[in-house]
């Protein structure tokens, strides 16, 4: 009785951030849409160069598998038993539950569970997933301290008064760096911080009292020094993923200049437009909104009004968006619901749900 609560509690839930998520979507399309000529933009969309928007496609899917190149690597120097096929897998199913989760809170989670079910130990699967955020931020907060010293000017005169969101951006994601770093490696501050903020919640009625909330904190705090004890072992390995991190963000960052292309225009440099597309990925990142809509879209047209002139600033909005995010959430979803049909069909799992 107490399992299938907690499954429906669990679906009521997802219904909520997804009905969320649709609504926020709504809402920044009818705002950016609003008094646009849509023939104009329907017109500029249509006659982008085919082979240009299948590349920018490309790179949108290329992106999300990318990661589970990465998860499968590093799952298989631990001996885990999935292989790259279902590892991509994983990281199609991360993209989706992240994308409709404030701060992309709900796609590691959902990971960790679908690499259990397929019979990876815990400890591996958490060291794996610790292991590439941890590069994923890293890399990210690189990119944004270099264009920071070394394109200052520029880069605050496209942000304009967007500029301090994204000082915002580095700072907190340098933080989560910082603070990943610093608590792997003392488990015991990790462990005192935690119990005190969840004594805290509970005192002004956030959490409920739960008895076994201090063993799971300790559990939790034993995979950041699995973590810890896999980085020292594996330096190489955490070398190669980070190279493949910076090639993920890179194809990110690539995309938007496809796109530029492919709406035949030339005067911008390529350096310029992926360097103005990073920032703007490093000053949404943190933020908590599902998927980053709304930020994303108004961040866009301030920092791009210079780059995609005339008319082709919505249409560039609209593909860029689309290919970088929308496209892959799509496959993703029916990622996400092909593997809930198989599990369901499994004869194990009816068991279970009953």
């Amino acid at each position: 009785m107490y399992g299938q609560a907690v499954r429906l509690m669990n679906r009521k839930k997802k219904r909520i951030q997804f009905l969320l998520f649709l609504g926020i979507m709504v809402l920044t399309f009818y705002t950016v849409l609003r008094g646009q000529d849509f023939t104009k933009i329907i017109k500029a969309v249509l006659g982008m160069t085919p082979g240009y928007l299948l590349c920018a496609m490309a790179l949108g899917i290329f992106f999300v598998s990318l990661e589970g190149i990465m998860i499968w690597y590093l799952l298989s120097a631990l001996g885990g038993k999935s292989g790259v096929g279902r590892c991509i897998v994983y990281s199609f199913i991360g993209f989706f539950y992240s994308g409709i989760t404030p701060s992309a809170t709900g796609g590691q989670p959902m990971q960790l569970y679908y690499m259990k079910k397929d019979g990876n130990e815990t400890s591996e699967c958490s060291v794996v997933l610790m292991t590439v955020a941890l590069a994923y931020k890293a890399v990210l907060v690189l990119i944004g301290v270099v264009v920071l010293l070394f394109w200052y000017q520029p880069l605050k005169s496209y942000f304009k008064g967007y500029f301090y969101l994204f000082l915002l951006g580095i700072v907190l994601n340098t933080a989560v760096v910082l603070a990943i770093w610093g608590l792997m490696v003392f488990p015991g501050l990790l462990t005192r911080l935690l119990g005190g903020c969840a004594r805290v919640l509970e005192q002004v009625h956030i959490l409920k009292k739960k008895p076994g909330r201090g063993e799971e904190i300790r559990l939790f705090v034993e995979s950041y020094g699995d973590a810890v004890d896999f980085i020292r072992g594996h330096k190489k390995k955490l070398a190669v993923v980070s190279v493949l991190t910076f090639l993920q963000r890179f194809c990110v960052f690539l995309l938007t200049y496809v796109v530029y292309r492919g709406f035949g225009l030339h005067v911008a440099g390529g350096g310029t437009v992926m360097l103005l597309q990073a920032a703007v990925y490093l000053t949404v990142d943190m933020l908590p909104i599902p998927g980053a809509q709304g930020i994303t879209e108004l961040v866009y047209r301030t920092v791009f009004a210079e780059i995609f002139t005339g008319t082709y600033l919505i249409p560039s909005m609209l593909v860029s968006r689309g290919m970088n995010f929308y496209v892959p959430l799509a496959v993703s979803a029916a990622v996400v619901a092909a593997m809930f049909c198989i599990h369901a069909g499994r004869p194990a799992d009816r068991r279970q749900i009953k």
